[in-house]
């Protein structure tokens, strides 16, 4: 990859404040993602993590009472402005959620769900065994794709959800946790299969799990919370310097286990 698209930037969050009614949850972060990188959030539970990752696909859109001001740009373009669908801004920037929420339908039926609804007219199935092969699940499910994905394990299900949104090809997938409720082989599984996505496709996750961050991600940033629990950015940088030489040190603080 040359330098030209190693700074090619995806995302970019300007001043952005969420307030889920009269609470301030986010104060004025502003971020920029890089394309075909693993972005971790960081932080202590209630900092907007997960609200700050929400913003990025409008799922905060859902939640009533919830208003966002400042910008988010997609490749330039503003997903808030008012002529902007917003189903198609999260087929482009797919989410994957902390528990695995299978549709109560068949292997086969989850992945082809978004694009069926889409419209897809190629080849349903190549579409199908193509995510399932990106999502390293195609050999564990390819004779039994008929069967409910609820008799799946949770690291399959979890691996379903991620096929179901790489399906419409997206060019960014928000993780929220992905791996938090997964048993240890589970969790490898998946950190290994963002890292081969992250070639092709830009990852930004929310984790608990410093250990997870510095493992799969390219960049980290920090969020903590001020004195009236506003969540705010603190430090983002390459995960390496994050890790080992922070510049803040509050970000010190956290990531060796000293944060109060």
């Amino acid at each position: 990859m040359t330098d030209q698209f190693a700074d090619k930037h995806v995302l970019e969050a300007e001043a952005v404040n969420v307030w889920y009614g009269n609470f301030h949850a986010l104060r004025d972060v502003g971020m920029k993602i890089k394309e075909n990188k693993v972005t971790a959030l960081i932080g202590p539970s209630g900092c907007g993590k997960s609200t700050f990752l929400r913003c990025f696909n409008r799922m905060n859109d859902l939640i009533p009472g919830a208003r966002m001001q400042g910008g988010i740009s997609f490749y330039g373009n503003d997903i808030y402005d008012k002529d902007t669908d917003s189903t198609e801004i999260r087929s482009k920037i797919g989410m994957v959620f902390q528990k695995p929420n299978p549709f109560p339908k068949s292997i086969y039926e989850n992945v082809a769900f978004g694009l069926k609804i889409n419209g897809y007219t190629g080849n349903l199935d190549e579409a199908v065994e193509r995510s399932l092969v990106r999502s390293a699940l195609w050999d564990e499910v390819k004779d039994r794709l008929r069967k409910s994905a609820q008799t799946l394990s949770g690291g399959q299900q979890q691996r379903l959800c991620i096929a179901r949104a790489l399906a419409v090809e997206p060019e960014v997938i928000l993780m929220d946790e992905p791996a938090s409720a997964l048993d240890p082989i589970a969790t490898l599984a998946i950190e290994q299969l963002i890292r081969e996505l992250s070639q092709s496709v830009t990852i930004l996750i929310v984790t608990h799990n410093m250990q997870q961050a510095a493992r799969v991600s390219d960049e980290t940033a920090f969020l903590m919370v001020d004195d009236n629990r506003a969540g705010y950015l603190v430090e983002h940088g390459v995960t390496d310097q994050i890790f080992t030489e922070p510049k803040d040190e509050r970000t010190e603080a956290y990531i060796t286990g000293r944060f109060s």
